[in-house]
């Protein structure tokens, strides 16, 4: 089964910070893109051609976390001055501040219903707060050190937040409770986040390995160790088939979550890179570092418009909410092994590298008969890649493990590409009929757990009247 259709490029490279780049998310219309940095500064980057980028100033520190609001309306940064703000990502600039946090503020993000903002920081508490309101809403309070990152679950109820306790925590928003605690961690936890479908959250750790957590079954399901320095932050692909991370060895590593494989290694920055993200359809991702660069790549590796798909998925009725997490699975805390059912990537199957200098377009070259990490550009690029993937290169990924040719993709039969979307919707519906089935199982379940208890209780009581007459 292929993964790739084409090899990832450098689209845009942008120049304006002063210092380290710290954070970056897209608009989520794909026509803006937010950095913040160690300059305090706060850019927006307008990605039409030619456009004028924004500068907004206004925090007094180092900017440490930046994230869109759903309408795109709002851009919200975190920062070292303990402060929240909230922009106007026009040319007026115009911001309402949070005195968010007794310390520094790692990160801040927009819930998807755009109505509450999540934080993150060094006075070991995570905050959630009421946008219209602007105002202080609860406090999540059982990590023992700096808190490192909060995220909201796509539903909104739950969040997921990671720090330097070595500890990955799960909340219930309704009853602002851990409900879980992973800590198979050999160093502090520097980045947590849900997958789109909100089934998984990811983390990475300062022991340089990316984990992947079923929530619904408490299980570490994969596990990789790609990099050689610590990971410092991740983004998922809106399909949730891949994940790109950035390091402090300098380098991007993008997954293949399908396959437990990494497929690309990037190199682009001099120095740590401390941010990434993926634009809200998955055609662009954003990186940034230590260098002081933004750069801009496009996806490339995988063809199907998930921003069709995604939005026939939201349109889609269902007969039953989806189950809640606190319904269904276990509530205690519970101990992970990293040796249960994990996939360990240790070697990469693609590398680039742009060299010491980033050119403003840089194409990708197809090598199959090149040598491991020989040069086939002045550019210093390199690109290495397996035998067997050099028949697997014609070929494109459906959803359900269904291939189909590069030649076929563009003249394939209506009817069939028809067929091939039905399919994918009915196992999206078959998969959701599942959640929905096992919930009333266990509804079911205890339901008559209750009854037994209740009739032993009952037949404990006749006995003991019986004994007592008697």
């Amino acid at each position: 089964m292929a993964s790739v259709m084409e090899d990832p490029t450098l689209e845009r490279h942008f120049k304006g910070h002063k210092d380290v780049v710290s954070c970056a998310d897209f608009s989520p219309n794909n026509k803006q893109l937010a950095t913040g940095s160690c300059d305090k500064n706060l850019m927006i980057w307008n990605l039409t051609p030619k456009a004028r980028a924004f500068r907004f100033v206004g925090h007094t520190d180092i900017i440490t976390g930046v994230h869109f609001s759903p309408n795109g309306s709002l851009v919200a940064s975190s920062s070292r001055d303990q402060t929240v703000r909230l922009w106007t990502p026009s040319i007026k600039g115009e911001s309402t501040v949070f005195k968010a946090h007794t310390a520094s503020v790692r990160s801040v993000q927009f819930s998807s219903d755009g109505q509450r903002l999540v934080t993150a920081s060094d006075d070991k508490s995570v905050k959630v707060w009421g946008v219209e309101r602007k105002k202080f809403l609860y406090s999540l309070n059982r990590h023992t050190n700096w808190v490192r990152c909060a995220r909201f679950s796509p539903d909104g109820r739950l969040v997921a937040s990671c720090g330097d306790d070595r500890t990955v925590r799960l909340w219930d928003t309704s009853s602002r409770q851990c409900i879980n605690i992973f800590t198979d961690y050999g160093g502090s936890a520097t980045f947590v986040d849900f997958n789109s479908s909100g089934t998984c959250i990811a983390s990475s750790g300062a022991d340089n390995t990316l984990k992947i957590w079923d929530i619904r079954t408490n299980k570490l399901i994969q596990h990789y160790i790609v990099h050689s320095a610590g990971v410092n932050c991740f983004s998922f692909h809106p399909s949730g088939n891949y994940l790109i991370s950035g390091s402090s060895d300098s380098t991007m590593k993008i997954l293949d979550l399908l396959e437990g494989r990494l497929i690309y290694t990037l190199h682009g920055h001099k120095g740590p890179v401390l941010a990434v993200a993926f634009s809200r359809d998955g055609d662009l991702f954003a990186s940034g570092g230590a260098d002081s660069q933004v750069l801009m790549w496009k996806t490339n590796f995988d063809s199907l418009n998930y921003k069709v798909l995604l939005s026939r998925h939201r349109k889609r009725v269902t007969p039953d909410p989806p189950p809640h997490l606190m319904d269904i699975y276990p509530r205690s805390h519970h101990r992970h092994s990293a040796q249960n059912g994990t996939v360990e990537v240790i070697n990469d199957n693609r590398s680039f590298n742009f060299g010491p200098h980033i050119p403003q377009d840089v194409r990708s070259h197809d090598s199959a008969t090149s040598r491991r990490d020989q040069p086939i550009s002045s550019l210093g690029w390199t690109h290495t890649r397996p035998r067997e993937e050099e028949d697997e290169d014609q070929h494109e990924r459906l959803p359900g493990g269904m291939t189909t040719s590069r030649e076929e993709h563009s003249g394939i039969p209506t009817s069939l590409n028809s067929t091939l979307e039905n399919i994918v919707q009915q196992l999206d519906i078959l998969t959701q009929t599942v959640a929905v089935l096992e919930e009333r199982l266990t509804l079911t379940e205890d339901k008559l757990r209750t009854c037994l208890d209740n009739q032993v209780l009952g037949t404990l009581q006749i006995l003991h009247l019986f004994f007592f007459l008697f």
